[in-house]
């Protein structure tokens, strides 16, 4: 019988070469919007990992990791809005120019 332990162990394994394989081929010209999907996908884990460090009668270890996930996810969200923006001003027209 395989434990909770396992399980998450077994999605880790899987997902991070799956992520890297993704990220790794997608288009420059994708980076942009999928920055956004990412944003979004942050904002779910930081309500997961909030839930997690909140629970009552969750490990420490349980704890210390849903602080540090929502640390984490909270700067890349963070990080991406600030390079969204930064990307979205250069498309835009300047004051003085026709």
């Amino acid at each position: 019988m395989t434990t909770e332990i396992e399980i998450s162990l077994y999605v880790l394994v899987l997902a991070v070469p799956l992520g890297l394989e993704l990220v790794r081929r997608v288009s420059p010209l994708l980076h942009t919007p999928l920055m956004s999907l990412t944003n979004a996908i942050s904002a779910i884990s930081v309500v997961g990992a909030i839930l997690v460090s909140g629970a009552e009668g969750s490990p420490a270890l349980s704890k210390t990791l849903g602080v540090i996930a929502v640390m984490f996810a909270t700067i890349n969200i963070v990080a991406g809005f600030l390079i969204t923006d930064r990307m979205l001003k250069m498309f835009k027209k300047k004051e003085g120019s026709k």
